[in-house]
C-alpha cells in the first residue's frame, strides 16, 4: 500500500542505545528513510516543499515493533485453540508487529513444504501483523529440510522428548546427526526444546503417582533441572562438530546459562553467526512467576518446562542484565478449557497464554530492576529478529527498515481482565495482574493498525514466505 511520506515524533524515541528527542521519516512505501534528532526535525519541515503528514506521539515512547518469535497459532487443525485472526489482533494490540509461528499443534505440522504452503493459505489474508514460520524437525522429515529453507522458514525446531502431541514426535540420535548434515551451509538455526526424559524412569512414575498431583512442587520434581542440562550436554556435542546456528528455546532452568555462554565463547567468530551461533531464550513467565506463588490445583501455571522456585528466577534475571540471554518471548501455547481446567497438574495441558502482553509484562518487572527503555528494543525486537535472520526489515528503528513502530506509555498501569484479552482462549495465569506500560498505537510499515483500545481495519499482515 503507497502512502504519503509521514514523520513520527517524539520526545523519547527510543533506538537501539539511546533515547532522545527527534523523529522518523517514513517514505510512502512504509519504509524508515531517516532517524532525526529535534534540530533536524525542524530543518526538514522548514525546507521540505513537499506535504509530510507529522504524527507527533508528544510524551509517549515510540518504539521499534515488537517481535515474537515464539508463538504456537495452531492454524489450521487446532483452530479453537486459537487461530491467525485471534492471534495477530492480540499481537497487535500488544505492540507486536510481527509474530514467527511454531511448527507444532496445527494439523498438519510444518514439517514438509506441503505442509507449509496448508498453513500459508490458512493464514493469507487473516494476520494483522507480519507472521513467519518455524519449520519442524522430526523422525524421517529431513529430506524436506532443504525444500523449507528454500521456501523461506526462519529455522527449525525439535523436541528432545515428547511434544505432547503425536503428529509432532521428538528425536533421537540418528535424527538430529541427519538433521545437522542437512542444515551445514545453510545458514539457518535448528532450535531445541532442551529436555530429556532422562528423570523418567519407572520406579520415579510410580512414586509420582503417590503424591498430591494438584500440588505444582508435584509436577516440578516431575521435570527437574537436570532434564535441561542433560539435553545441553547433547546439543553440545553436535555444536563442537558442525557449523550449524544452535537455538535453546523457552530457557527455566538459570543452571543452562552459563554453560551455554562459556560454549559460545569458545565457538570460534569466523563462521561471522549472530551470537557466535548460540543463543538461547527465556521466556516472560520465568521472569515473572516462582514456584512458591503457584496455588495448588491451579493448571493455568503449568508449562513445559516448568516455573522453578525464586532462587532460580532470580539468577535467570541476573544472566540477563549481564548479557548472557539473548532475547525473551512468549511463548503463547493456548488450548480450549476442557484441556486446561484440570486441577490434576499432570493431566493438565501444559502451555501459558500470553502473546498480548508480553511487553507490558516485561517493563513492568525490567524498570523495577533499574532497565530503561532500551532494554525493550534489545531483547523484545532486535534479539529476536537476529535470531530469524530478518533483522534487514525488523526489530529496530534505522533506515531501510520496516516502519513498525509503536507509541507506548511507559508509566501509566492497567489491569489485565477477561474483557480486554483478544487471543481466543482467555486462561492465563496473568488474569487480574496489574502492570506498567500501556501500548497507545502500533502501526505495520507505517499504517495504523492498533489505536487507543481497537484493533483499525482489515488484516494487512505480510507473510514472511519467500513465495508470498
Amino acid at each position: 500500500m503507497v502512502l504519503s511520506r509521514q514523520l513520527f515524533l517524539s520526545k523519547r524515541l527510543v533506538v537501539e542505545d539511546k533515547v532522545f528527542d527527534g523523529g522518523i521519516l517514513v517514505n510512502s512505501y512504509g519504509v524508515i528513510e531517516r532517524v532525526l534528532e529535534r534540530k533536524e526535525v525542524s530543518r526538514l519541515l522548514d525546507e521540505s516543499g513537499e506535504n509530510i503528514k507529522v504524527v507527533d506521539g508528544g510524551d509517549l515512547a515510540l518504539i521499534a515493533g515488537i517481535v515474537d518469535s515464539h508463538v504456537h497459532i495452531n492454524e489450521p487443525g487446532r483452530t479453537a485453540w486459537e487461530g491467525f485472526q485471534t492471534a495477530t489482533k492480540a499481537a497487535a494490540a500488544g505492540g507486536i508487529t510481527t509474530i514467527i509461528d511454531m511448527p507444532l499443534n496445527s494439523i498438519p505440522p510444518t514439517t514438509s513444504l506441503e505442509n507449509l504452503k496448508i498453513k500459508a493459505t490458512a493464514a493469507k489474508g487473516n494476520v494483522f501483523v507480519d507472521v513467519g514460520f518455524w519449520g519442524g524437525v522430526i523422525p524421517q522429515n529431513h529430506d524436506s529440510l532443504q525444500d523449507l529453507v528454500e521456501a523461506g522458514v526462519v529455522g527449525f525446531k525439535c523436541f528432545l522428548c515428547p511434544s505432547g502431541v503425536d503428529e509432532f514426535p521428538h528425536v533421537e540420535l540418528q535424527d538430529l546427526q541427519k538433521a545437522f548434515a542437512c542444515l551445514e551451509g545453510t545458514g539457518s538455526v535448528l532450535a531445541f526444546h532442551a529436555e530429556i526424559d532422562c528423570a523418567y524412569d519407572q520406579g520415579r512414575k510410580e512414586k509420582m503417582r503417590k503424591k498430591d498431583l494438584e500440588e505444582y512442587h508435584t509436577f516440578l520434581e516431575s521435570r527437574p533441572a537436570s532434564m535441561e542440562l542433560e539435553a545441553f550436554n547433547l546439543i553440545k556435542k553436535f555444536v563442537k562438530k558442525h557449523n550449524v546456528r544452535v537455538h535453546i528455546v523457552h530457557v527455566s532452568s538459570a543452571e543452562v546459562i552459563p554453560l551455554l555462554h562459556a560454549l559460545r565463547r569458545a565457538r570460534s567468530e569466523k563462521n561471522g553467526f549472530w551470537r557466535n551461533g548460540i543463543t538461547a531464550e527465556t521466556c516472560h513467565h520465568y521472569l515473572t512467576f516462582s514456584s512458591e506463588q503457584i496455588p495448588k490445583g491451579h493448571s493455568e501455571f503449568k508449562c513445559a518446562p516448568p516455573i522453578r522456585d525464586k532462587n532460580n528466577q532470580e539468577k535467570l534475571w541476573d544472566f540477563l542484565l549481564e548479557d548472557k540471554i539473548d532475547l525473551i518471548v512468549s511463548d503463547h501455547s493456548p488450548c480450549t478449557p476442557d484441556l486446561k481446567c484440570n486441577k490434576n497438574l499432570m493431566e493438565a495441558w501444559g502451555g501459558i497464554s500470553s502473546v498480548q502482553f508480553g511487553l507490558s509484562l516485561f517493563w513492568t518487572a525490567a524498570e523495577a530492576r533499574g532497565l530503561d527503555l532500551t532494554s525493550i528494543s534489545k531483547y523484545l525486537s532486535s534479539g529476536p529478529a537476529h535470531l530469524c535472520s530478518i533483522q534487514h526489515k525488523k526489530g529496530a528503528i534505522k533506515p531501510g527498515l520496516d516502519a513498525d513502530l509503536v507509541f507506548f506509555d511507559p508509566e501509566a498501569e492497567f489491569v489485565i481482565t477477561t474483557d480486554i484479552i483478544r487471543h481466543k482462549n482467555k486462561l492465563t495465569p496473568y488474569l487480574n495482574m496489574k502492570l506498567k506500560g500501556v501500548v497507545k498505537k502500533t502501526y505495520l510499515r507505517g499504517q495504523l493498525i492498533y489505536g487507543d483500545g481497537n484493533v483499525i481495519g482489515q488484516p494487512i499482515g505480510e507473510l514472511l514466505l519467500k513465495e508470498s
